[in-house]
């Protein structure tokens, strides 16, 4: 067994030499007269040496310590500098490895689940909330403090918006986890230390209100540009998202069947949704086919045609007719689902289905597609009529 005054007594020779300590750990001293701690050890039949560190940095006591933890490595069928290489590189790995990094390793992954208008979203939000606050933090030192602080600030004007940055990152930091650059979530549990937050519904007119709301539709007709108004019209007679009636394309409309089909990548619960087209819609649709034959889009953007209109267009309309804070985009479809049950007798599941709310079952999901469509083709039209005797 080595002391301390034996290893500093060692002096330097022609050649290395090793002083022993028992237990394959020995001192090695070069003749530049540096010092090494050195264990011997076997594994799977074979020696080998690994280097503990250089004497008096590392003291007998503490080579010795290292000794048993890489004994206790070798038991357990584990190879000591195997481990040490795995442990350096992902030190190295961790230590050059921020935030914005990790955000936009992880956002590259999604992008092709995405729709390419959520995937700008999603950057841009992280972009403009969370990497001015985070973005060269390494990820082990971006505590639960820290990451709420972030949030508390975006909560301060957006409430809503703090809760989904949390969630967010919450989804980059369980990615970090799962590929191995990080050890936990500081996202977790902070909802509680973050303000209550009530979501409310999207503005609607009620069913009652909707004669005096068609009126001032009809009477806004001549002051607005045609295809607003008709992206309007055709809003309340087909009630789909505000996103996916703008982003609409010719290949999707069928004339002869009468028939719009919403292929899955742009629905929100990735099913195709099929919407049987009335009379006056498809009248509308012809239309709009005359003023824009030569575009994909149905509804192409005023200033850049290679795109479409933007949903706002809609949104300002309906602010300028008087119904700002009343009525949205998303209220025709509120609006619709309370004259089809309360005017027009129809079931709720017929009705709903046409909302293209996904059924809880997992066999009517298999057939939403098509599920009541005979019903729904005589209700779209039973609607329009309606909406013509207003």
């Amino acid at each position: 067994m080595l002391s301390n005054l034996t290893c500093q007594s060692a002096k330097p020779k022609t050649k290395p030499y090793k002083i022993s300590d028992g237990e394959g750990l020995y001192l090695e001293v070069t003749p530049h007269g540096t010092k090494f701690w050195r264990l011997k050890y076997r594994l799977h039949g074979k020696e080998r040496r690994i280097s503990i560190g250089a004497y008096p940095s590392v003291s007998v006591a503490e080579a010795r310590n290292a000794k048993e933890v890489i004994k206790k490595d070798i038991r357990d069928g584990i190879d000591p500098v195997s481990k040490r290489l795995q442990t350096a590189q992902m030190q190295a790995l961790t230590a050059q490895l921020d935030f914005k990094s990790m955000a936009i390793e992880w956002h590259s992954k999604q992008t092709s689940l995405w729709k390419p208008t959520h995937a700008a979203i999603v950057k841009h939000r992280l972009e403009k909330y969370v990497f001015p606050s985070l973005a060269k933090f390494p990820l082990a030192d971006i505590k639960p403090l820290i990451m709420l602080s972030c949030l508390q600030k975006i909560e301060k004007t957006a409430p809503d918006l703090s809760r989904r940055m949390k969630a967010l990152c919450g989804h980059i930091f369980k990615y970090a986890i799962a590929t191995g650059r990080a050890d936990s979530d500081p996202t977790y549990g902070l909802e509680a230390a973050m303000r209550k937050f009530k979501r409310g519904h999207y503005a609607s007119i009620s069913v009652d209100e909707f004669p005096e709301f068609l009126a001032c539709l009809n009477n806004y007709e001549s002051k607005v540009h045609r295809q607003t108004f008709i992206a309007l019209k055709l809003l309340l007679l087909t009630f789909v998202r505000t996103c996916e009636l703008v982003e609409a394309k010719w290949n999707e409309i069928d004339f002869d069947k009468a028939m719009w089909v919403i292929p899955a990548e742009r629905m929100k619960m990735k099913l195709p949704h099929v919407v049987p087209l009335s009379r006056q819609a498809l009248a509308m649709f012809g239309e709009l086919k005359i003023l824009h034959s030569n575009n994909e889009f149905i509804f192409p953007g005023y200033y850049d045609t290679g795109t479409h209109m933007s949903k706002n267009t809609m949104l300002v309309a309906i602010k300028r007719m008087g119904y700002s804070g009343k009525m949205t985009g998303h209220g025709f479809r509120s609006l619709a689902l309370g004259i089809l049950k309360e005017k027009l007798g129809y079931a709720h599941d017929i009705a709903d289905r046409q909302l293209a709310h996904v059924p809880k079952n997992s066999i009517d999901r298999a057939y939403d597609r098509a599920k009541f469509l005979p019903q729904r083709v005589r209700m779209m039209q039973d609607y329009a009529d309606y909406i013509d005797h207003s």
